[in-house]
C-alpha cells in the first residue's frame, strides 16, 4: 500500500512540475495573444488586411519587398513611414528585421509567435516566410 501511495503522489508532483511548465512557457507569448483559430487558413485573394489608427480604419498590404501601404478607401494607396500597424487589441505590429514583431508601448517589441495577430474584423491573418498574407475567418 505505501508503494502505490509513493507512486501515486510521485506522479502527481511530476503532473504539478509539468504543469507549472507549461504554464510559464505560455505566460511568455500569451500575454499577447488569445485564442488562435482553429480553422483552415486560406491564402488571401486581396492581399490586404484591416487595422486601426487612431479610431479609423485603413487597409494595410505588403509589396514584394515587404513594405507596409495602407489606404482609407482601398483605392489609393501611400507607404507607411513608419511601417506600423494595429491589431484589434491595440498591439502595434511591424516588421523588423525580417520578423513580425508586435508591441504595447512602442518601446519592447518581441516576435509575433507564428507570425499570427487578429484583425481589427475579428478574422485572424497571418504571413508566410514569403510574406504571403493567409486569412482563417
Amino acid at each position: 500500500m505505501k508503494k502505490i501511495f509513493r507512486f501515486i503522489t510521485a506522479g502527481m508532483v511530476m503532473l504539478l512540475i509539468i504543469s507549472k511548465g507549461n504554464i510559464s512557457m505560455a505566460g511568455s507569448s500569451s500575454s499577447f495573444s488569445k485564442h488562435s483559430p482553429a480553422g483552415e487558413w486560406i491564402k488571401s485573394t486581396t492581399g490586404t488586411w484591416p487595422g486601426m489608427k487612431d479610431g479609423k480604419t485603413y487597409w494595410y498590404k505588403l509589396d514584394k519587398k515587404a513594405g507596409l501601404w495602407w489606404s482609407a478607401d482601398g483605392k489609393k494607396w501611400a507607404a507607411v513611414t513608419d511601417g506600423l500597424w494595429a491589431d484589434k487589441d491595440g498591439k502595434w505590429l511591424k516588421i523588423h528585421q525580417g520578423k513580425l514583431v508586435w508591441s504595447t508601448d512602442g518601446k519592447q517589441w518581441s516576435e509575433v509567435p507564428d507570425w499570427k495577430w487578429e484583425g481589427s474584423d475579428g478574422k485572424w491573418y497571418k504571413f508566410d516566410a514569403k510574406w504571403t498574407l493567409w486569412v482563417n475567418e
